[in-house]
């Protein structure tokens, strides 16, 4: 599964302009996807499973976001296939661009997978960092003063919170050191997981603080929020599907390792409480945002940082109905953000913008994608009877008997969102019909896909995933 998606990024570096390298970026996509399931199938039958000398592990909170991360990177490089290829009609992507597009998505595929399998901290930061290099060339790949820009401000912005998340790293492991002894062992997180009782109080609180604001730097809680919206805006809208549906899941997936650790060396709630108020300041911040917005992707991405804000507050409470909850919400907040993206970069393309005011009746001039777009938007705004209103339900019910200070605040920042995206996506998608025809065929399949499983979640949770979400919940604690 690892494999894959390296061979295809240097097999894509050298083909990736020709007339089948979307097909083929879509084909290593779907095998990594099948050996993902695979895995997943091996760790349901016989449990955790450890490889290359413990440093590389699968266990039942991170095997549930691999399945997630291979599925949507594979409908997402489905979805790219007639997007670029309009890319390439209209000027935006030349030869050299599509071959750094389709290799990047490749290795951008493995930096996220390496960082889920890792059992290491320190290959878990280098993973992230990656990722980071490797999204940085994709926002850019226009080439465009707006894009460069974004880039730019992606890579100072993620450099700097990287660093700080190095720091906590290595105070993890001075930590770790004085119990576990010198080398690799003591940044194993499984050894870390079994002695976290014995780690010192003080220089744990004080990593947790750095890898807080580093790994949330990535996950795109306010204040460090800023890189996120610009990124949306500028880069291909398949790279916008992914940060939004998987690289945010694979921030927080970091940031929740390290939380057991500090709950485990502490006996205070200071990391629940310290995600508590970022997740929440986040939320408030990003509902207020949206009703600002004129560009479609940016307001997207605003919802994003809502509905990451909304995860951090859930894992910060903790317990096993939050932390389930949580595990929900990453779930179909992935598969329908992802979907909205895939409707927003094909109306843009239709209209030739990404100003609102300039797009009007998607379902006359497209029913499909009109609809999709619109069911999107009822599904991640936490319309019954998709999974985000159960996951959005059940936080709040929580947070009503744990912390009800917050569910007013909580209930603010819903219903303003709310008002904000419906009251901008309405127009766009039934206003008078003023746009064209796309020369290829949008991939429209992913969108309902998507939504069908959001769906489901909200009506029925099957048994395997529900055991995979109990059993990830009582491994985070809280």
């Amino acid at each position: 599964m690892l494999c894959l998606p390296l061979a295809g990024a240097a097999l894509l570096a050298a083909i990736g302009d020709r007339e089948p390298a979307p097909e083929l970026n879509a084909a290593f996509s779907l095998a990594t996807l099948v050996c993902g399931g695979a895995l997943t199938a091996q760790v349901i039958a016989d449990g955790p499973r450890f490889l290359w000398e413990a440093n590389l592990f699968v266990d039942p909170l991170n095997v549930f976001l691999v399945a997630l991360t291979t599925f949507v990177a594979t409908t997402t490089a489905w979805f790219s296939r007639p997007y670029m290829r309009v890319e390439r009609d209209h000027g935006k992507m030349t030869p050299r661009r599509l071959r750094l597009y389709h290799s990047m998505y490749q290795l951008f595929t493995f930096t996220m997978l390496l960082a889920l399998l890792t059992n290491n901290l320190g290959i878990l930061w280098v993973a992230m960092e990656a990722a980071t290099l490797a999204t940085v060339l994709l926002v850019s790949v226009y080439r465009t003063p707006a894009s460069l820009e974004a880039a730019w401000k992606y890579f100072i912005l993620c450099g700097v919170g990287i660093a700080q998340a190095l720091f906590g790293t290595i105070l993890v492991y001075l930590a770790a050191e004085r119990v576990l002894g010198a080398g690799g062992g003591a940044l194993l997180w499984t050894n870390l997981e079994s002695v976290k009782g014995q780690l010192e109080p003080t220089i744990m609180a004080l990593a947790f603080v750095f890898l807080l604001v580093g790994y949330g730097t990535k996950v795109g809680l306010v204040p460090v929020h800023n890189w996120l919206p610009d990124a949306h805006a500028e880069g291909p809208t398949p790279i916008s599907a992914v940060l939004s549906g998987l690289l945010l899941n694979v921030a927080l997936y970091a940031l929740l390792r390290c939380k057991v650790l500090t709950d485990g060396a502490l006996d205070s709630r200071l990391a629940g409480n310290l995600m508590i108020g970022f997740g929440l300041v986040s939320v408030l911040a990003a509902a207020f945002f949206l009703s600002r917005q004129r560009d479609v992707k940016r307001m997207f991405a605003y919802s994003s940082i809502e509905h990451m804000g909304l995860m951090t507050f859930a894992f910060g409470l903790g317990g096993p109905v939050a932390n389930f909850a949580g595990l929900l919400h990453m779930t179909v907040h992935a598969l329908v953000k992802s979907a909205i993206f895939f409707t927003v970069g094909h109306a843009t393309q239709k209209a030739g913008t990404q100003v609102m005011d300039d797009i009007h009746g998607l379902v006359r001039a497209n029913p499909m994608l009109g609809w999709g777009l619109m069911l999107g938007t009822l599904a991640i705004l936490g319309m019954p009877p998709f999974g985000i209103f159960a996951s959005e339900f059940l936080i709040l019910v929580t947070a009503m008997h744990d912390l009800p200070w917050a569910a007013p605040l909580l209930l603010l920042a819903l219903g303003v969102a709310f008002a904000s995206v419906l009251g901008k996506v309405q127009p766009m998608v039934f206003g008078d019909a003023d746009i064209g025809q796309l020369a290829h065929q949008p991939a429209i399949a992913p969108v309902f896909l998507h939504l069908a499983l959001a769906l489901m979640l909200g009506l029925w949770v099957p048994p395997y995933l529900a055991h995979w979400y109990r059993e990830a919940a009582r491994m985070l604690g809280g």
